[in-house]
């Protein structure tokens, strides 16, 4: 594949939609071609970006039902004031009262458009645990999308780390200075289990650590960054285009990985980090 990879075939990466022959080919390309790895990098992003805008507000299920009986009501209440103001009106001024405009539907309707944005207003700006827990669910399944399109870009992108070391020593002081917080890394990992390095990336527009390891021949990301949001530790799993999205909250920090490895074995590398975290 000597051509640059066309809009079609990046969508179909950033999509997850490439066969296995046709990945094995793009990921070839993209390994020799700098501008298409920038223009496969981007197309991730934009995706990633356009499921966060889209899943950005999350409203209740009932919602289309809430709101089509509230609107047969005030519809119910317009026909009835109509009947009886139509009614009142058969007098012998009536040839001049039907000339005059109907003020009663502009003051009903009114009052009906008042009503849609008190419901509104209960839905979206009062806290309540039903709507709480439907922004946190959003708001937690941006988070898989962000981080899983993050560790296909670095595989599809297949550059070296930003800091290239095996040693526990060497990658976390290389954070000093450019992440507002500190972080501990495992001693003991599994004899096929490797870190590899590091890079500096951002989630949320947050400074984050993206650790890289190795588990056999799988690669796996673990973002580490400062907690937001609740304070519950636990991070329910995850699964995204065949990446496996798991992590934990602890200590202050918020630790999400991502890999294609077994979920058992992500789960241990996901615990031990866990784990030096209370070191």
């Amino acid at each position: 594949m000597s051509e640059h990879l066309g809009a079609t075939m990046l969508n179909a990466l950033a999509d997850g939609e490439l066969s296995a022959e046709e990945l094995a080919r793009v990921n070839e390309h993209l390994a020799a071609c700098p501008q298409c790895t920038t223009a496969a990098l981007g197309a991730s992003l934009l995706k990633g970006a356009t499921a966060r805008a889209g899943q950005r507000y999350a409203p209740p299920a009932d919602l289309r039902e809430r709101m089509v009986r509230r609107m047969a009501q005030e519809a119910a209440i317009v026909q009835s004031r109509s009947q009886q103001n139509g009614a009142a009106q058969e007098a012998p001024e009536n040839a001049v009262a039907q000339g005059e405009p109907r003020r009663w539907g502009f003051g009903s309707w009114g009052l009906a458009a008042a009503a849609l944005l008190l419901v509104y207003a209960s839905i979206f700006l009062l806290p309540h645990r039903g709507g709480r827990d439907l922004v946190a669910a959003a708001d937690y399944s941006a988070l898989v999308t962000e981080v899983s399109d993050q560790h296909i870009a670095m595989l599809a992108a297949n550059a070296p780390p930003e800091v290239i070391s095996t040693d526990r020593h060497t990658v976390k002081p290389w954070f000093q200075g450019r992440i507002p917080f500190s972080f501990n890394l495992p001693q003991n990992l599994p004899e096929d289990t490797t870190l590899d390095g590091a890079n500096l990336t951002y989630l949320r527009n947050q400074p984050t650590a993206q650790l890289l390891y190795s588990v056999g021949k799988h690669r796996v990301s673990v973002f580490l960054r400062q907690q937001t949001g609740v304070a519950d530790d636990a991070m329910s799993p995850a699964d995204y285009q065949g990446f496996h999205v798991m992590g934990f909250r602890a200590g202050g920090l918020e630790a999400v990985a991502v890999s294609d490895v077994e979920e058992a074995r992500l789960a241990d590398l996901v615990a031990r980090i866990k784990t030096a975290q209370a070191k």
